[in-house]
């Protein structure tokens, strides 16, 4: 009984999040609950649901085991974050905005389009999309634009982060588990992740025509012209670059998590700041520290992470995504089929889980290093997420900062989100077969 009620919780607070909007209740409260109560129930229920004697404390184990491998997402969430918090009050982004001159809507989005894809790869998806999301609200000023170039991030983001080794979690833990090779994973994922973006944008060239708006400089970004100047804006602009490139090459050496990496180069940031402002007047050295600076990073983005991640957590304790792979495991014979599922399913489940059940019920010895299901898991789990703004890392950062409207993003980018998919799943397809 326990067992089923976990499931219908969740269901009941996923509908719940997706209608945030209608209903007026914060996404992040709706899943901080869910988190809460489904390991409530898994507490209650522990001896049907598992059906045999368990540690007493195994429950209380698990979940803080699972509390450390959210703890690195949120970590990274809030360094990231706040490094792009420092970027924007030191008028570093003004650098990039001046730059695009275009108010032409079709070529900005395929300029967008074009930097999210390659930024991912060489960054990742999210932290990708943390840094676009931003420079959107500085280059936009329609809400309808911004949500629909919010929309390209994420498919362009997922997209870029499915073929690099280290442009997206699940990839990363493909690539350390021995599942796929680097080399490997980039020739063969490479050209069906363009296509997973090129065809959406394509198809939104012919319906987006047209000019976009410019947002006006507001008072409060003037004021930061003027507490910075030129050297500092361009210092801690290409600083904080560098800290973000700096992060998969400091994992490689160290073989920490990501977190890690970009809590040291904001922490280098930091110091940076203190040194170069400490000579300002004390009101205006304030605002420009780290210490203000954290203060407006969004937190219930990241209180929203918290508690999604917590109940998919309680699913994979309880069995839920295990019961699920081995339904799949039944039910198709074909690596396409399963890998295509797996990519829906992590639409809605997130795709960490999802990728990292596979990779306890498909052995190597079953499926070998750089074989075409792992090359297929890593398109489908990391693209399949696009087609709901909540399937992703990259998508939930663009929903909490852009406050992107569930529905709405159902309706005008998931058939676009899926076209991509499936193109680039065909392009995989006739890659394999052709030569």
């Amino acid at each position: 009984m326990m067992y089923i009620l976990i499931a219908v919780i969740f269901l009941i607070g996923y509908v719940c999040i997706a209608l945030e909007h209608p209903l007026k209740i914060d996404k992040a409260a709706s899943a901080i609950i869910t988190g809460v109560l489904c390991w409530s129930l898994l507490v209650f229920g522990s001896e049907s649901i598992f059906q045999k004697d368990i540690e007493p404390n195994f429950i209380h184990e698990t979940l803080f085991l699972h509390l450390g491998e959210i703890a690195g997402i949120l970590f990274f969430l809030l360094a990231a974050m706040t490094i792009v918090e420092l970027i924007d009050t030191h008028n570093g982004f003004h650098m990039i905005t001046s730059k695009i001159k275009t108010t032409n809507r079709i070529k900005l989005l395929w300029v967008i389009g074009v930097v999210t894809f390659i930024l991912s790869a060489v960054l990742d998806n999210l932290t990708t999309a943390i840094v676009m999301a931003t420079l959107l609200k500085k280059i936009l000023q329609d809400k309808e634009d911004i949500w629909v170039f919010g929309g390209v991030v994420v498919i362009a983001a997922n997209a870029g982060g499915a073929w690099s080794p280290i442009g997206d979690v699940t990839t990363i833990m493909l690539w350390i588990g021995g599942q796929v090779t680097a080399v490997n994973i980039i020739t063969s994922l490479l050209l069906p992740s363009i296509v997973c973006l090129l065809v959406p944008l394509i198809i939104m060239s012919f319906l987006k025509k047209g000019n976009v708006t410019i947002p006006k400089i507001v008072e409060e970004d003037s004021q930061h012209q003027k507490l910075t100047s030129s050297f500092e804006s361009s210092l801690i602009l290409w600083l904080g670059i560098i800290g973000l490139l700096f992060v998969p090459i400091f994992k490689n050496l160290t073989h920490l998590p990501p977190f890690m990496g970009m809590l040291f180069s904001l922490g280098v940031l930091w110091i940076v700041t203190e040194l170069l402002h400490k000579r300002k007047p004390d009101q205006q050295r304030q605002s420009l520290m780290v210490a203000t600076i954290i203060r407006r990073v969004d937190t219930p983005t990241i209180l929203f992470f918290l508690g999604i991640l917590l109940a998919v957590a309680s699913l994979q304790t309880a069995g839920h995504l295990t019961q699920f792979g081995n339904s799949l495991n039944s039910i198709f014979n074909s690596s396409y089929s399963i890998n295509m599922v797996i990519g829906l399913v992590s639409a809605i489940v997130d795709n960490v889980p999802m990728v990292a059940g596979a990779i306890g019920m498909y052995p190597m010895s079953l499926y070998p290093q750089d074989s075409q299901f792992w090359e297929l898991l890593a398109y489908c789990a990391g693209t399949g997420g696009s087609s709901l703004i909540i399937g992703s890392a990259a998508g939930v950062a663009i929903m909490g900062i852009l406050k992107i409207d569930f529905l709405w993003y159902v309706k005008k980018i998931t058939w676009l989100a899926l076209l991509g998919f499936f193109s680039g799943l065909l392009a995989y397809y006739l890659m394999n077969t052709t030569f």
